[in-house]
């Protein structure tokens, strides 16, 4: 176990944690920023990869993603610091507004700096949005599975774990199709 390295992940996972507001989606370009580019620490595929399981999965995907890259890096010790890592800066403001919340949420100053943050996550998460869809929009399947999903969760009833089923039932099904096609020499990889 690597003592320095440990200590590297916690840090890196507690700058990205206390500079980013707005939740998971929102942290994505400084994720992106620090693991992707600066420290290369996982391929951008990953990291994209990584909030795709983490959409499915319980928890917060900010969390589960730094628990993944952890993990990669330097095995359940590396999981636990950059979980701590980005854990703690919310945790410790949390408890600090929570203390003095009744006091805050009078201000006028922190009702007006609480809607200029609403405007900014509202743009980083949009930004998460194009960014995945660069990527992850690759094909006829992928573009029709996006815009079902997105119907889907837009204009019916139907819970977000019904869409994700669908969803990956849908990929599956047409994979095996294009298998099947592919052996009987129809179409070309």
């Amino acid at each position: 176990m690597d003592v320095r390295a440990l200590g590297e992940l916690y840090l890196t996972f507690f700058r990205i944690g206390g500079l980013t507001f707005g939740g998971g989606l929102t942290m994505l370009p400084m994720l992106k920023h620090e693991l992707v580019r600066k420290k290369k620490w996982i391929s951008e595929e990953e990291l994209l990869d990584c909030y795709a399981i983490g959409q499915c999965t319980p928890g917060v995907i900010a969390v589960n993603t730094a628990t993944f890259v952890g993990y990669k890096r330097e095995g359940i010790a590396g999981g636990i610091a950059a979980t701590l890592g980005m854990i703690s800066p919310s945790l410790a403001l949390i408890t600090l507004i929570a203390s003095f919340f009744q006091t805050l949420v009078d201000n006028i100053w922190f009702q007006h700096a609480m809607m200029g943050i609403k405007g900014v996550v509202c743009a980083l998460m949009l930004n998460t949005v194009i960014t995945m869809a660069r990527k992850s929009l690759v094909n006829l399947v992928c573009v029709t599975v996006c815009a079902m999903s997105l119907v889907l969760a837009l204009f019916t009833p139907v819970p977000t774990i019904a869409i994700v089923a669908l969803a990956g039932l849908f990929g599956g099904a047409s994979e095996l199709l294009r298998k099947k096609r592919r052996e009987k020499g129809g179409l070309r990889q």
